[in-house]
Order: structure tokens, then sequence, then C-alpha cells
């Protein structure tokens, strides 16, 4: 009779039993898995750990890592040959053989399986800035994207986006705060490890630090408008002042400024012409007494038509009577 009452006992315990909660913070790092266990789970839980590929769609044991008490698990056997050949992986926790629900990992670092992903927040909207020129982009082009899941901090992200880049989220609540993760998608297959999720509050104002460029544009500004006040006041009020200054500091070039002569008493002359020629610039100028006197030049012997005509008169000399034959009217 006591044994029976056991039977029962054990099957209603059994029965009634749940299953384990699902491991947290499971990420991976360098190709080791690590994970957290749920609050007060007892230390009879063992944990087993799957992955799976974009090409298979099954989930396989790894294994080095089936009903094992430890927390973590070195996930490199997985790792395939091409560097394309991504694989998701998940843990779940195991107690008296009921199983919890998986828990699927997530990447701290972007590499050529997961997106590298950053936040800026908005009021009611959230910019998740991805890029586009990643290693799946170059062979798969825009059939490799992304998907963007979204959820509020807390909750698990269900909503998701899709975009080859750069993904705006609208519709946000102002002053909630909203997590977001990443994961490639190859022919609407997801691919890799998703990146670990990202939070961020969205603010109910741009705030400061989306309008810096004010307070410079502001500083220049009244620098400006302070500039063009004082030079208008010192117009305004010295105008006689500063043209009175102006008269008495002014120079006046002298008239015979450029007729001024040389030590020597030589005279400049300037030389210009309206056509570019080969020249030599003329100095000065001296004047000089002629050497030849008249008498001089009329002793001199004639030269071509000159002999013909004879000697040249000379002051004191009658006219000649012109030549036989020459008209001289």
């Amino acid at each position: 009779m006591l044994f029976i009452v056991l039977c029962l006992q054990f099957i209603v315990t059994v029965v009634s039993e749940a299953p384990p909660a699902p491991p947290q913070d499971v990420h991976v790092d360098g190709w080791l898995m690590t994970w957290t266990p749920p609050p007060q789970e007892p230390t009879t839980v063992t944990y087993t750990v799957q992955y799976s590929s974009a090409e298979s769609n099954m989930w396989v044991d790894v294994p080095s890592c089936v009903r094992i008490p430890d927390r973590k698990c070195d996930v490199v056997s997985t790792r395939g040959e091409d560097e394309h050949d991504c694989v998701m992986l998940r843990v779940q926790a195991e107690r008296r053989g009921l199983r919890s629900v998986p828990a699927e990992a997530c990447s701290q670092h972007g590499d050529w399986c997961t997106p590298d992903v950053s936040l800026t927040a908005r009021p009611g909207y959230l910019v998740v800035h991805l890029s586009s020129n990643h290693s799946l982009a170059q062979e798969y082009a825009d059939h490799a994207k992304h998907r963007v899941y979204y959820g509020r901090e807390g909750e698990p992200q269900r909503m998701f986006k899709e975009g080859v880049s750069s993904v705006t989220i609208d519709g946000l609540e102002v002053g909630q705060r909203y997590c977001v993760k990443v994961q490639f998608v190859r022919y609407s297959q997801p691919v890799g490890l998703p990146s670990c999720p990202r939070c961020e509050l969205i603010p109910e104002s741009a705030g400061f630090p989306g309008h810096t460029w004010i307070i410079p544009t502001v500083v220049v500004l009244v620098l400006l408008a302070a500039l063009s006040v004082g030079i208008t006041c010192i117009l305004a009020f010295h105008c006689g002042r500063i043209k009175r200054w102006l008269r008495e500091t002014r120079y006046h070039i002298p008239e015979d400024f450029f007729l001024e002569s040389f030590p020597d008493g030589r005279r400049p002359v300037a030389v210009s012409g309206p056509f570019p020629e080969h020249y030599d610039v003329i100095s000065f100028i001296a004047l000089q007494e002629p050497t030849e006197t008249r008498e001089q030049l009329l002793e001199a012997p004639p030269v071509g038509d000159a002999a013909a005509r004879g000697p040249l008169p000379g002051p004191d000399s009658e006219p000649q009577p012109p030549p036989q034959g020459e008209n001289t009217d």
C-alpha cells in the first residue's frame, strides 16, 4: 500500500512540475558562448547548446555541449570553412527530462555574420545606423538585408523592419525606452547571430546635443551686431575729427616732383611708344655745343649733287643767274 502511494506521489510531482526557465544573457564573444541561469534555479539543471545554418534550417546539438552543468560552451566547431557559412546558436535548460524554451544567442561585436549597430534617439523616432558595405552584400547585393527587431525595454522584440542600410523606426512613444537587435537576412532567411539588444530613451525634445550649432551662431551674430554698432557710433560722433586728421596727415606731391633734375643738371626723360619694340632706354639727354662752325661747313668739299651745283653761296656773294634752258618763271 505504501509503495502505491509513493508511486502516485511521484507521478503527480512529475506531471505537475513545470519545465525550467530559459537561460539569460546568452551571448557569444570570440566563439565562446556564455549564459547565466535564471534566478532561484536549482543546481541540478543541465544545458544543451544547438546550432543551425541557413542551408539546413535544422537545429543540431553541439557534440561537446550536451547536458553539461557548465554555463559556457566553446562553439568553434560550428564554424564553417567559408566565412559566409554563418550559424545561429541557442541553448536550452533541462531538468528531469523537461526542457526550457530555447534562448537564442547574440553577438556582442559585429563581424561578417553579425551587423555592426549604433542608435540615435530623436523625439518620436529612432535611427538605426547600419552599413550597406558588408561581406554578405558584396556577394549577394540587395538580396542581403538587415532585419531590425524592436520593442519596449523588458518586452520581446517581435516587430521588425528590413532595409539594405540604415533604418528609421517611427511612431515611438516619447519618454519610453526601446530596444533594438539586428540580424542579417539573405533571400528573406535569417543568417548568422543577431546583435545583442541595444536600448535608447526616446527624448521629449531634441535637446542640447542636437543643437550644438545654436550657441556658436548666436555668439557670432552678437559680435557682428556689436561691431556694427561700434563702427556706426564712431562714424556718427567723430566724423569731423576723422576728416581733420585725414587732412592733416595726407601727403601732397610737389608740382616739380617729376621735373626735378639730377645732381649734374640732367633731366629724366620718359620714353614710351604704342607698339612693343626693342630699343635702348634713354636715361638722360645732355646739351652739347656744336664742334663745327659755319665757315668750316662751307669749306667742306661738295658731295653728290652738291658738287654739280657748285659751292654754297656765302652771305656776301651775289646771286648767280640760272643755267640756260631753265625757266625762271
